[in-house]
């Protein structure tokens, strides 16, 4: 699987700034994984139609410290099983950033990017450049580039699958010094130690 470098779509959602994705499915629902209900529950307390408005292709926006509490991963499945393809925010949580990152999303960082869109704009994001056009208003927003490690993390689809076009058995290439480190588990089992 690979992400495209751009894509146009619309913004289905703007969030503001602080905003815990757990809230996405609400809180007592992020201990399921299961496609079809977390769909059921994906921005029902925002907007109970959400899903059914969302087209493929569509983003969502979010202000400052997007992602903030906890990295729980149902709630950004939720959104990605209904359809949206990037998130783009003026700065994102750190353990929400990691966590993303190495699923594949595109996160697009862009400040100001609240103030220049409104719900159902269309925009054209280009994740690589960190770069969002707003047809609307003809306004084309900037943010810092994603590192060359974020992209190739993205553009392989995730952090998994970029390990295994790297390092996968027909690659011909050396795997990292890491894996070949054996763990004396039969020891640790032994001794009641983990070493």
């Amino acid at each position: 699987m690979t992400i495209e470098p751009g894509f146009r779509g619309r913004v289905a959602w703007v969030f503001g700034d602080d905003f815990d994705v757990d809230l996405i499915i609400g809180v007592t629902n992020i201990k399921y994984y299961d496609p079809d209900k977390l769909r059921s529950v994906c921005m029902t307390s925002f907007d109970p139609s959400f899903v059914e408005d969302v087209r493929p292709g569509d983003v969502v926006v979010g202000g400052r410290n997007f992602g903030y509490g906890h990295p729980h991963y149902p709630a950004m499945i939720s959104l990605r099983n209904a359809g949206i393809v990037a998130v783009v925010a003026e700065s994102f949580a750190p353990g929400f950033w990691r966590g993303e990152l190495y699923q594949g999303m595109p996160l697009v960082t862009v400040p100001n990017i609240t103030a220049a869109v409104q719900r159902w704009d269309d925009v054209e994001v280009d994740w690589r450049t960190a770069t969002v056009r707003v047809a609307r208003t003809g306004q084309e927003l900037r943010g810092p580039q994603p590192s060359a490690h974020a992209i190739d993390v993205i553009a392989a689809g995730g952090g998994l699958n970029l390990l295994r076009a790297r390092y996968g058995r027909d690659t011909g290439s050396p795997a990292p010094a890491a894996a070949s480190i054996e763990f004396p588990v039969a020891a640790a089992a032994d001794t009641g130690s983990c070493g």
